[in-house]
């Protein structure tokens, strides 16, 4: 099993998981094991992931700032296309993972390492995107996945091992247990397993970390102004922001008005249908906004082929192709349209909802209000040119209607 690995760089958080993953891949393996650890605003501290890799041996130990370019490279191409999985899902996860598996394969590469390693399970979507992904951009690099391969099948035998291996994991010795299996980063938190296992069981308020209760937020709106410059927000009520920056206030925003809760059960890339919750405050606002300037900016054509294309992109991201052709082509077709998103979006913040209240484009308007007015409008639009164009739509119907071939 542990021919031809002599260095293996592991995506590490420091929690029970890859900290057993850690030890299990020295022991197995034989092999060094160096750590990457990055940091996407997941809200926690991952300095102390540092120590915990010391105590356990590691030498090169990886540990970055990734929040800026998660956001301005992955995210914001992502938001272009105004993206939902299955209509609902912002795909908070999923954008994350071409990010990490990107470094992983950086770092293997600056470091001789001859494998990556990770802690996604045989059950989820994680390891066809963190694979798919290292063998995009290193076709021949290994993947150790050991959860395809040991025998600590539960949380309890995780628990053990890291015990009798005293592996310093401060949650297992208390003997604490999360009920939720739960990713974090600058763009969601998402929750699985646990209680959310049964469909029906409606997720217990105490779970949502990043949001109050509609019922429990202000009862007066908050008004945020976004500004747009080639389709990516630039500002916030007229502050200019860099993009993690942005993200991080309008993710406090939405989280203090309740708006961004999402509870859903989705089709797993691997073939299950799996129930989660997640909470995406900054993003639910920014789709709302975005879809608001297109609808001003865009050709109409333009703007239903590029909502044609969107879940076919979506899916590729849901699955893992991000570093794909096709991904990369559709990413070049949807940043073309990008060119005209220019302008602002004022929004109210209110229980739940993000309402749009106003949208403007100094620059790239379409709307004309001469020829979109319900009074006088000089001649800017002759209403007798409708005939010929219903007459004409209408051809085919007619036709059909007069051979009796009207359906009912």
């Amino acid at each position: 099993m542990s021919a031809n690995v002599s260095r293996v760089v592991l995506a590490y958080s420091g929690g029970l998981d890859t900290s057993v993953i850690l030890k299990w891949l020295q022991e197995t393996y034989g092999c060094e094991v160096i750590t990457f650890t990055a940091d996407l605003g997941q809200g926690e501290e991952v300095e102390p992931a540092r120590a915990k890799a010391e105590a356990m041996g590691v030498k090169q130990i990886f540990i970055e700032d990734l929040r800026e370019e998660f956001v301005r490279d992955y995210v914001f191409p992502m938001f272009r296309a105004n993206t939902l999985y299955e209509g609902e899902s912002l795909l908070g996860t999923s954008i994350a993972r071409p990010l990490i598996a990107r470094r992983l394969v950086e770092i293997a590469n600056e470091t001789g390492a001859d494998a990556i390693s990770h802690g996604a399970t045989g059950k989820g979507n994680d390891q066809v995107r963190f694979e798919l992904g290292a063998y995009a951009l290193k076709p021949g690099i290994r993947v150790i996945a050991p959860w395809r391969e040991w025998d600590l099948t539960s949380r309890e035998r995780l628990m053990a091992y890291a015990e009798q291996h005293a592996i310093p994991v401060d949650f297992a010795k208390k003997g604490k247990k999360s009920p939720y299996s739960m990713d974090a980063n600058l763009l969601h938190i998402s929750y699985e397993g646990g209680p959310l296992e049964d469909p029906w069981t409606e997720a217990e308020e105490d779970m949502w970390r990043w949001t109050v209760s509609p019922e429990n937020a202000p009862d007066v709106s908050t008004v945020v102004e976004i500004g747009f410059e080639r389709g990516d927000p630039v500002t916030l009520n007229g502050m200019p922001l860099t993009p993690a920056q942005l993200l991080t206030e309008l993710n406090r925003l939405g989280g203090e008005n309740g708006i961004g809760r999402l509870d859903l059960v989705e089709n797993r890339y691997v073939g299950m249908k799996s129930r989660g919750c997640y909470e995406t405050p900054g993003g639910t606002i920014l789709l709302k906004a975005r879809r608001a300037l297109e609808s001003l900016t865009l050709d109409r054509e333009v703007a239903h082929l590029k909502d044609e294309l969107m879940p076919r992109y979506a899916s590729l991201i849901y699955n893992g192709y991000w570093w794909s052709p096709e991904r990369r082509m559709l990413q070049a077709a949807i940043d073309q349209t990008q060119s005209v998103v220019n302008g602002s979006v004022r929004l109210r913040l209110y229980k739940g909802n993000a309402i749009v209240a106003g949208r403007r484009s100094e620059s790239d308007s379409l709307f004309d209000d001469a020829i979109a007015t319900f009074e006088e409008d000089a001649g800017a639009f002759d209403q007798k040119d409708a005939a010929g164009f219903i007459k004409l739509n209408a051809l085919r119907l007619r036709i059909a209607a007069g051979r009796n071939r009207t359906q009912a």
